[in-house]
C-alpha cells in the first residue's frame, strides 16, 4: 500500500513538474532534434552525456533534460521527452513501465547483469544480510540512506523496511550524489553506514563494499538496462533507433566510463575523454 502511495504521489508530481516546465509535444517532428531526460544515477548521467556527444557528432541537436524517473516516463509517453536511457527490466522498473507500456517503446538492453540492494562498507563485520540490520539498528543510527523519493528503488527499500520488520529504521529520501556523499563521509571517518546503491555505480570500484544479502528475495535478481522512446521515434528517426540498439556495454567499459567522469568532475568533458579512448566501440554502435 505504502508503495502505491509512493507512485501515486510522484505521478502527480511528474504532471506538476512538467506543466511548470512548460513541455510541450512539438508542433511538427523535428528529425535534428531530440530530447533526453535525464535522471540523476551516475550511470544514466553517464550514458546521457556520451550519447547527446555521440550524436551531436551525427549533426543532431541533442536536449538533455534533468527528471526524476516518474517525469521521464510520464514525459516520454507524451512525446514532450524522445528518449529515455534507464528502464530496469523485469523487476525495478515494472511499476512505472506499467503505467505507461501502451504509450511507449521498450527498446533493446544495453546492459545485462544489474545489482541492487542494502550496501554497507566491508568493514562492518556485524552484518551481512538485511535480517541482521534489526539487531544492529544503533550502530547506523537507525537510518537508511536512500535515493530520489518515489524511485523504484526507494519503494522496493519501503518494501524491505515491512519484510524484515525495520520500522525502527528511517529511510531518508536524498539522491545519488547525496547518498555517496553520505557513503563517502562514513567511510572517511571508518564508520558504519547503509545506504540503498546498485550496480553499475562507480562506488564498487572506488570503495571496498558488501550488498546485504536478502534472503526474501525482495530487490530481485539481476536485470537488464534498455532504453526507451516515445512511440513514433522508429519512423521520425530510424537511425537514432538503429544506433541505440547496437549499443551495447559491458562492466569494464561502463566502469570506465563512469570513472572517467568521476575522475574528471565534469560529466560532458569526461564523456568526451572516454569516448576519445574508445573510438572504435562508439563507431561500431553506429555504421
Amino acid at each position: 500500500m505504502l508503495r502505491r502511495s509512493i507512485l501515486r504521489t510522484a505521478a502527480l508530481a511528474a504532471a506538476a513538474v512538467v506543466a511548470s516546465a512548460g513541455w510541450s509535444a512539438p508542433a511538427s517532428a523535428d528529425e535534428g532534434e531530440l530530447r533526453i531526460g535525464l535522471n540523476n544515477w551516475a550511470e544514466n548521467v553517464a550514458v546521457s552525456n556520451m550519447w547527446k556527444i555521440l550524436l551531436e557528432e551525427k549533426g543532431y541537436d541533442v536536449e538533455l533534460i534533468s527528471a526524476g524517473k516518474s517525469v521521464i516516463y510520464d514525459g516520454v509517453a507524451r512525446k514532450n521527452l524522445d528518449i529515455g536511457l534507464e528502464v530496469w527490466m523485469p523487476t525495478t522498473d515494472k511499476p512505472f513501465y506499467s503505467k505507461y507500456e501502451d504509450r511507449i517503446a521498450l527498446q533493446d538492453a544495453w546492459y545485462r547483469g544489474t545489482g541492487l540492494g542494502l550496501v554497507v562498507p566491508a568493514y562492518v563485520d556485524e552484518v551481512d544480510t538485511i535480517p541482521e540490520l534489526k539487531a544492529n539498528a544503533e550502530m547506523f543510527d537507525e537510518k537508511i540512506v536512500g535515493i530520489d523519493p518515489g524511485s523504484a528503488l526507494m519503494g522496493l527499500t519501503e518494501d524491505a523496511i515491512d519484510a524484515y520488520g525495520l520500522e525502527d529504521f528511517e529511510l531518508v529520501a536524498s539522491s545519488g550524489p547525496g547518498m555517496t556523499s553520505a557513503l563517502k563521509k562514513a567511510i572517511r571517518q571508518d564508520e558504519p553506514v547503509v545506504v540503498t546503491l546498485w550496480n553499475p555505480h562507480w562506488a564498487f570500484a572506488d570503495f571496498d563494499l558488501k550488498y546485504l544479502k536478502d534472503p526474501k528475495n525482495v530487490y530481485g535478481q539481476g536485470e537488464n538496462i534498455h532504453w526507451m522512446s516515445h512511440m513514433d521515434l522508429k519512423d521520425e528517426n530510424p537511425k537514432v533507433v538503429e544506433w541505440l540498439n547496437a549499443w551495447d556495454m559491458n562492466d569494464q567499459q561502463l566502469g570506465g566510463l563512469m570513472a572517467v567522469i568521476n575522475e574528471v568532475g565534469d560529466p560532458a568533458k569526461g564523456a568526451s575523454q572516454w569516448i576519445g579512448n574508445n573510438r572504435e566501440l562508439v563507431d561500431s554502435w553506429m555504421q
